[in-house]
């Protein structure tokens, strides 16, 4: 069901605000509106235009905390913000020196690490890096060149070049090595070096003895870096945890305080009447029973003020939806919220998707040990993940089981439980007669849903023309009662009864645009292009008719995937060779597996589709937009 929404619009001195919002509305879920959208026809409102004293604080403290270990004690204790500032500069002044300390090191370290990546490529270089770096004759270049061009300098360029390269390591993209030079040819060479897209690398002079030995020198240094930083972190994490109680309550503090005064965005405020006094104006929705409480809540307060809507006409303001099922259908809301939340003024259809959703899979995948095997394993991982599909898995799970026994279907087995029904295999055409009924029923229970959407609405073509309203349901009412009759022998009445129940019916629907002006007392009953309007209403109805027939026979897929299912078990009983009374176990349990596995998967795609193409298209639009509460 839908909960009851009011429209409450609060009002109070400016001084009063963050009283307010902590004392009163952070008891209650309300979807605040933006004052000044919802009032903009009131003059000289104006937006609140402080700057959030609490964010750098906040943000402070936020990082303290995140530092601490994960089992820190619970906040109970209540302090003020300038008492919660105080502990978080107090810890910050402590920690100073200490992280002045660390991020020194951290800078080292990383300075380290630069180094190391720099030289690493050329380890294998056995040649003392400051003479190379100490040249005067010679000219000398570190760097890495592609394998593509590296081939084609070694076949035709590198013995034709004054030039020495020294190949120091490879990877899967480049060789990496370093040339050397006449200071009087460098020019030259530089430049095909260059052309053959050799990249440069800048050695600082930062190095002592061969590639190897400094790149172990600074690896070493490095490592003493890192431990001194773990030493520094423990020490800095050993000194929050003992204040910790003290910086997870400034913290949460904080966090509150900083939460209610970001409620200003959506407020306004005004001055009465020029006096220096500044009024704010807080507005949103609340479901109808916290509205009550809340006034209840305010009756003592002198200076604040709240007035509840009821009138939800407005369409610039329509009212959000919040759900309120029973815990059993809950889960369910998974499918709504997957097609679209509920208008406000909709019927919630949680409750009958939980019901037809169930009920459909079972009648497809009717199976004893099957179904078990869903319930606790859908219940299990709904305990474990709180996963809502799980859930719906177990209540599917139920269904299944109980079809399983109407079936006389264990695993697969069909002759060790006594069919409390019928055979799905030995009553095809039962089956599949019984469930194009089945869909039936389900398509009038959704035109019967359209058409109280309808009357809640207020919308008279909806539930009188409209092809799911009351001219669609006789219709189609019309037409299964024939289609029973000329089934069970008997003979139509006569062509002025027909005439009435399918005529009538078709006309409401054909015209139903201007029977609807003509209600509503509108001048303009039939459209401009007349002719345009026939045209579109004749295929409209064509249209209309066939998806009766094609949405009522779209329900013989759920008679079809329950004799498909003992058929798939069957074969697997024929491969595990149970007609010799002595079945491979192994095979048994590994077909019942692979069974409930992908039939199971596809069975519950196909039941969410008749959900939506077969009932919802019907009566459910999920135009609504969901209940949002703020929290602090």
């Amino acid at each position: 069901m839908i909960e009851k929404m009011k429209f409450l619009s609060i009002t109070g001195p400016q001084s009063d605000f963050d009283r307010v919002v902590k004392t009163y509305l952070s008891k209650y879920e309300i979807q605040l509106e933006n004052a000044l959208s919802e009032f903009s026809s009131v003059h000289d409102l104006k937006p609140f235009i402080e700057v959030n004293p609490y964010k750098d604080l906040l943000i402070k403290s936020e990082e303290l905390v995140k530092k601490l270990d994960k089992n820190s004690p619970a906040v109970t204790t209540e302090i003020t913000t300038q008492e919660a500032a105080k502990i978080i500069s107090d810890t910050l002044s402590d920690l100073d020196e200490l992280e002045t300390k660390s991020n020194e090191l951290k800078k080292e370290r990383n300075h380290l690490k630069d180094l190391m990546k720099q030289i690493e490529p050329f380890r294998h270089i056995n040649y003392d890096l400051d003479k190379i770096l100490h040249f005067k004759f010679i000219k000398f270049r570190f760097g890495k060149i592609s394998h593509e061009y590296y081939n084609k300098f070694s076949k035709h360029v590198y013995d034709n070049l004054t030039t020495l390269f020294i190949e120091s390591d490879r990877d899967s993209e480049y060789v990496w090595g370093l040339y050397f030079v006449p200071a009087s040819y460098s020019a030259k060479v530089d430049a095909i070096y260059s052309s053959l897209h050799f990249e440069r690398v800048f050695i600082p002079a930062e190095y002592e003895g061969t590639p190897e030995e400094a790149y172990d020198s600074i690896s070493k240094k490095y490592h003493i870096l890192v431990s001194q930083i773990k030493e520094l972190s423990a020490e800095i994490k050993s000194k929050l945890n003992q204040n910790a109680h003290n910086l997870q309550i400034a913290y949460e503090t904080l966090r509150v305080h900083a939460k209610n005064f970001d409620v200003r965005k959506m407020a306004a405020c005004t001055n009465e009447n020029g006096k220096r006094e500044f009024y704010f104006i807080l507005c949103g929705w609340m479901t109808e029973e916290n509205a009550k409480s809340f006034k209840q809540d305010i009756d003592n307060e002198e200076n604040i003020y709240c007035l509840t809507e009821d009138d939800h006409s407005d369409p610039n303001s329509k009212p959000p939806t919040k759900l309120k099922n029973l815990k059993l259908f809950k889960p369910f809301e998974m499918f709504i919220k997957m097609y679209g939340i509920p208008a406000y003024n909709e019927i919630d259809p949680t409750s009958f998707v939980a019901i037809t959703y169930s009920l459909i899979f079972g009648i497809m995948f009717g199976d004893v040990g099957q179904g078990l095997c869903l319930v606790i394993g859908g219940a299990l991982l709904y305990k474990i993940k709180k996963m809502n599909l799980a859930a719906i898995i177990s209540v599917a799970g139920i269904f299944s089981t109980i079809f399983g026994f109407m079936y006389g279907s264990i695993f697969g087995f069909e002759d060790i439980l006594p069919h409390l029904w019928l055979n799905p295999m030995k009553n095809v055409m039962t089956v599949l007669i019984t469930a194009v009924a089945f869909g039936m029923g389900l398509i009038i229970i959704a035109m019967i849903i359209n058409i109280i959407n309808g009357i809640k609405a207020r919308d008279v073509e909806k539930i009188f023309f409209d092809t799911n309203g009351v001219a669609g349901l006789i219709f189609y009412g019309a037409a299964i009662a024939s289609v029973a009759l000329i089934f069970t022998g008997r003979t139509l009445p006569a062509t002025f009864i027909l005439v009435i129940f399918f005529g009538i019916p078709l006309l409401l629907m054909f015209f139903k645009e201007p029977l609807t002006h003509l209600v509503k007392k509108k001048a303009k009953l039939f459209p401009d292009n007349k002719v345009m309007f026939f045209v579109e209403a004749f295929f409209e109805m064509f249209e209309v008719v066939l998806s009766y027939l094609t949405n009522t026979i779209s329900f013989l897929r759920v008679g079809a995937f329950a004799i498909s299912h003992v058929a798939m078990m069957g074969v697997v009983m024929l491969l595990a060779g149970a007609e010799s009374g002595d079945p491979n176990i192994i095979i048994v349990v590994l077909g019942n597996f692979f069974v409930a596995a992908m039939e199971g998967l596809i069975v519950g795609i196909q039941v969410l589709r008749l959900e939506y193409y077969e009932m919802f298209s019907r009566f459910y639009k999920g135009t609504g937009k969901e209940f949002k509460p703020y929290k602090n």
